[in-house]
């Protein structure tokens, strides 16, 4: 045979074998994507079940949507296709094998911040090339000319609003609310007068004209050392430097406010209208205003989908929460408002001076520590004051899942951040008020505190300081202008209320 024979024989053999070569990777990627092998090493109950309810397997045109075309990008992306193929299938494969079933959080893998990472937006654009189909209504409308918009920009991905879609999800929905969500549970009792307060002790509020009361706590005053020493853990530079500071008697709501109390609130003043939130600021403290105009509806399910009832409201704004606070004082003829940074940490801490209100050191508790990272985190003692990512579950909880601090405070550390009236400055205490100090005059964020259900051990400490995020937080709002009611991209964020005391009692 020649030498040039010879060459084209083995350029004709290396062609048929990389075809040979392709096609059986070929036909292995096709195999291995079909629903029942993915179906194979996923072992949660549901997703099968959830799956056949979704509009991808079940809708009027008869078109099923495979795994495959949701969790894995296009294939016409090959690299990319047989990249992450390749990395889920190690994961799920090992999971498969040493993982315990009973111990795996499915309930978290349920939520938002799991779904992006694991839904490919450029699988859900190939498909949806249409982003206005016929009879899409206004709002849909707004929301995908927001999306074409500023989809890279702002990272929006199209699971950001489509978790029903893959997999069927009971009561979700992305499109404005409409009426007002039947209370779980309570009193159907319509209350006629406010609590009469006449002694500095507890008291249940009872909201005239509607079936909400509040539990107030008797908050007495006093001093303490607000701040963290140098040497606490996890310290935070806007934690110092300690001062002394005297606060003056007053009540505050047990727990942050539930969706009961806030959905009794958005029934009686729901609006289209817009309040201008400087009124609200400068009427919040005077029960004599006429009238309040409240929350327009929200886009989707608040309480993203974890239960209402006794669980704290979350996702409205600090100026939402002021506008609460308004029409709490014209109902009931008292004066309440948001705790000031000040009352929140000497409430928090009830007498304390570390770096909890109960035992134990937030290296003991983090999952950041190195200690905790080779032995795990010793989580007995706080898993029964606080609901923190330790136990969360990766959502809010009902306040009967903790304990009380000494006050008779529950959840002051954990479940929902907190927001307080104070404008935030990182700088503030270094120029502070000694008696009953109400922060920096002016500011552009709010101060919130005590963490949330998403934060670590360390950063629920009694000092540790946050703040709004106001523009991050509504990023995937697309309305113009932007809602002033309810936030778009923060869960973990509620408050509570607190009543200012007669001066008899100070």
């Amino acid at each position: 045979m020649t030498t040039r024979k010879k060459i084209i024989f083995s350029i004709l053999g290396g062609l048929c074998g990389g075809l040979a070569i392709m096609a059986a990777v070929s036909t292995a990627i096709v195999k291995t994507s079909s629903n029942n092998t993915c179906l194979s090493c996923h072992w949660h109950s549901d997703a099968d079940a959830s799956w056949k309810q979704g509009n991808h397997c079940l809708n009027n045109s008869g078109v099923m949507t495979d795994c495959a075309e949701c969790h894995l990008p296009p294939q016409e992306n090959t690299a990319s296709y047989v990249f992450h193929k390749t990395r889920l299938g190690v994961k799920d494969l090992w999971s498969f094998i040493f993982k315990k079933k009973e111990n795996i959080d499915w309930e978290a893998k349920k939520d938002m911040e799991y779904a992006v990472n694991i839904v490919f937006n450029e699988s859900c654009v190939k498909c949806h090339a249409n982003l206005y189909p016929q009879g899409i209504s206004d709002d849909g409308i707004a929301a995908h000319l927001y999306y074409d918009e500023y989809a890279e920009k702002l990272d929006i991905h199209c699971i950001s609003c489509h978790m029903d879609a893959g997999h069927f999800n009971p009561g979700y929905s992305h499109s404005k609310m409409v009426g007002v969500p039947v209370k779980e549970k309570g009193s159907s009792v319509l209350f006629t007068q406010a609590a009469k307060v006449d002694v500095f002790a507890n008291f249940l509020e009872t909201v005239p004209g509607t079936s909400s009361s509040i539990r107030m706590i008797a908050v007495p005053g006093g001093s303490f050392t607000m701040g963290s020493p140098e040497n606490e853990a996890f310290r935070g530079e806007d934690e110092g430097p300690q001062h002394k500071v005297n606060i003056s008697p007053f009540f505050m709501s047990e727990t942050e406010i539930t969706w009961d109390q806030f959905w009794t609130f958005y029934s009686e003043t729901m609006s289209e209208g817009r309040t201008p939130p400087e009124v609200i600021y400068a009427n919040n403290t005077r029960p004599d205003v006429d009238a309040v105009s409240g929350p327009t509806p929200p886009f989707g399910n608040p309480d993203q989908g974890w239960g209402m009832g006794d669980r704290p409201a979350i996702t409205m704004t600090h100026y939402a929460a002021q506008t609460f606070c308004q029409w709490l004082s014209l109902k009931t003829g008292k004066t309440y408002r948001l705790p000031t940074e000040a009352e929140w940490e000497y409430a928090a801490r009830a007498g304390s001076d570390t770096p909890y209100f109960f035992e134990g050191s937030p290296k003991k508790y983090s999952e950041k520590s190195l200690k905790s990272r080779i032995f795990g985190a010793d989580t007995t003692c706080i898993n029964r004051y606080a609901v923190y990512s330790g136990n969360s579950r990766k959502r809010s909880q009902e306040p009967s899942r903790v304990q009380a601090n000494a006050f008779g405070l529950k959840n002051m550390l954990g479940n929902v951040m907190e927001y307080c009236s104070d404008w935030y400055a990182p700088d503030y205490y270094t120029e502070f008020e000694e008696t009953n100090p109400k922060g920096p005059v002016s500011g552009t964020e709010h101060v919130v505190r005590g963490g949330a259900y998403s934060d670590d051990a360390s950063g629920i400490r009694c000092a540790a300081r946050a703040h709004t995020m106001h523009d991050q937080w509504l990023k995937t709002d697309p309305q113009n202008p932007k809602s002033i009611w309810w936030y778009s991209d923060i869960k973990g964020i509620g408050f509570r209320v607190v009543c200012e005391t007669p001066e008899i009692y100070k």
